[in-house]
């Protein structure tokens, strides 16, 4: 288990590429009517970014093309991040189990 765990903790991401949130890729009228989208077709994609920061409080904004595949990868380090903690914190939870059991035996 605790080579697993040291596996794992080798596999996290740097945490200084970390982004949490989601991309969403919208298409857009602009609103005047002699422009292309005024006949159904829209701008786009553009791509948003958005982040929820607690109850009913979201924020985010355009990301320009140039940074799409940054911010891609920052999302998807986030979600192997949160993901290999939450192994590595099983792990711990178990060998504390059997420590504890260890010692009633002990």
């Amino acid at each position: 288990m605790r080579q697993r765990k040291q596996g794992l903790a080798r596999l996290l991401p740097p945490v200084t590429e970390v982004l949490r949130g989601s991309l969403v890729e919208r298409y857009v009228t602009c609103g005047n009517p002699s422009c292309k989208c005024a006949r159904g077709e829209r701008h786009g994609p553009i791509w948003y970014f958005t982040v929820t920061l607690g109850r009913g409080r979201t924020t985010g904004g355009i990301i320009a093309a140039e940074h799409l595949d940054r911010v891609r990868t920052w999302i998807e380090n986030y979600h192997k991040l949160k993901d290999h903690l939450e192994k590595i914190s099983e792990i711990n939870r178990e060998l504390l189990r059997r420590d504890r059991r260890q010692q009633r035996k002990g």
